[in-house]
């Protein structure tokens, strides 16, 4: 899509404020579940206008204070995206509309290092994938999802994936037991925990921003590769295991960052924007004030 243009230092993908926020998106929900699946957008502080003939689903608790005061500045007075579905693996949006890795299609195209995503907890499960190729044409899918629990309290590999410090965002992540699938017809998928914080954290907002260093993903797909097959080989000596499910290395990404092929938005969350820069934040010259959160 922009492989062959011009990109500037930053580049917006999605806004909720813009006049055609999902122009360069396709829009993905059940159609089973009409009134429980669903695309749409509103204003974060009033949840209006309401989607017709369906409903939205409570807010968690932690930002429906009894007192109004303490409210204050969790919610923003601005049009977002609402995305909602019980059934998180069939409702999401994709950009670009259309892509494919059975095809020789570069997707996105964009070599940009860093990814930022302006999310807003809502209490379910919530998902969100990139995808990513090297200089030799290998592609990787990376996941992030809160239903990829686990019991670790250590920061997972913090070269590639950061979180801003500071009260718009308060994701943090987990050690254990990543996993990476292997999809010979695809490409393999490298799955990671996340974790909202929780009510007790006493957050100042409920919107967070999560920025992601893309190029450091490249080498954590061969690392989970040996250490999943280590665990494999040293658990199941009885061979009632395939160690063909753990992709080998000849299909793993493992050169240089390329570009960015694609990127999905799950249910359950509210979004407001998506971009992709050149620098880490804070650095490379100031992040547009309309890409700042401001509070109502």
């Amino acid at each position: 899509m922009f492989s062959g243009s011009v990109q500037p230092s930053i580049v917006c993908l999605f806004s909720s404020t813009g006049s055609q926020p999902l122009s360069l998106f396709s829009v993905q929900v059940d159609a089973a579940l009409p009134s429980d699946s669903f695309v749409h957008p509103l204003n974060d502080s009033a949840s209006l206008p309401a989607p017709p003939g369906a409903s939205l689903i409570s807010l968690p608790k932690a930002y429906r204070d009894e007192d109004a005061e303490a409210c204050v500045g969790k919610q923003l007075r601005q049009t977002v995206l609402h995305i909602q579905s019980p059934t998180l693996r069939t409702t999401f949006i994709q950009c670009p509309a259309s892509f494919s890795f059975r095809t020789d299609d570069k997707g996105l195209g964009l070599k940009h290092a860093w990814l930022q995503i302006q999310v807003r907890n809502l209490g379910r499960e919530w998902s969100f994938e990139v995808g990513i190729a090297d200089k030799t044409g290998k592609h990787g899918v990376i996941r992030c999802s809160t239903f990829q629990v686990t019991s670790g309290a250590c920061p997972y590999l913090p070269c590639f994936m950061f979180w801003r410090e500071c009260a718009d965002n308060l994701f943090s992540y987990l050690q254990k037991n990543p996993t990476l699938r292997c999809n010979y017809s695809l490409a393999p998928v490298l799955h990671l925990p996340l974790k909202f914080p929780s009510s007790s954290s006493n957050a100042l907002t409920a919107w967070s921003t999560v920025t992601v260093y893309l190029p450091g993903f490249i080498p954590q797909f061969a690392s989970v590769s040996r250490d999943q097959r280590s665990r494999t080989d040293a658990s199941d000596e009885d061979g009632s295991t395939d160690p063909s499910n753990v992709p080998s290395p000849q299909f793993l990404p493992g050169g240089a960052y390329a570009h960015l092929t694609h990127i999905k938005i799950y249910a359950t969350c509210r979004l407001r924007r998506i971009w992709l820069s050149d620098s880490p934040p804070g650095t490379g010259g100031p992040t547009p004030w309309e890409f700042e959160l401001y509070g109502d």
